[in-house]
């Protein structure tokens, strides 16, 4: 995915077209919302002392993604790709070597890899593994859970993208 586009989720759909429409469009938002910018302008922070980016915010999805369907969903072993105990924000963290091109490469190998697993599951299937606290969770709940995730992250991209060049609304 790396269309500017985005795919209305449908009115009328079971339940498992519902949900993974719904994740589906957040997706797209988040893709929408980093389009057209350059690697400076997606580094751009929220407000100091915040550490806030659009190019952290997908990084951060990245590591959400597969956090819950390649860890949780799968139970495999799939390291965080830029947090650690140390840097617990280290997707925030961004250098000069991070890149765009690099973070949506992460961010779209981690969905696929998401669709992948969901694909043969159904929604009331147990994921493999837990949380840290050691509850179990179905597949409904971590689409329910991702939705959640995008949206709430959505809303901080559309401030973000308004900031750097007063783009709203799309």
């Amino acid at each position: 995915m790396t269309t500017t586009e985005r795919t209305m989720p449908p009115t009328l759909a079971g339940e498992r077209a519902m949900l993974e429409g719904w994740l589906d469009f957040h997706r797209e938002t988040l893709a929408v919302k980093c389009a057209g910018l350059d690697d400076e302008q997606l580094r751009e922070r929220a407000v100091p002392p915040s550490e806030l980016s659009l190019l952290g915010l997908v990084r951060h999805m990245a590591d959400v993604e597969r956090t819950w369907f390649r860890r949780v969903l799968a139970a495999e072993d799939a390291p965080p790709l830029y947090y650690s105990k140390e840097d617990p924000d280290g997707e925030f963290h961004l250098t000069g070597e991070d890149t765009w091109e690099a973070a949506q490469g992460a961010w779209q190998a981690e969905i696929a890899r998401a669709r992948e697993l969901a694909a043969s599951r159904s929604l009331d299937d147990r994921a493999a593994g837990t949380n840290t606290s050691g509850e179990p969770f179905n597949l409904r709940w971590i689409y329910v859970h991702m939705i959640e995730e995008y949206a709430r992250h959505n809303g901080h991209a559309d401030l973000l993208r308004e900031r750097i060049d007063g783009s709203t609304g799309f």
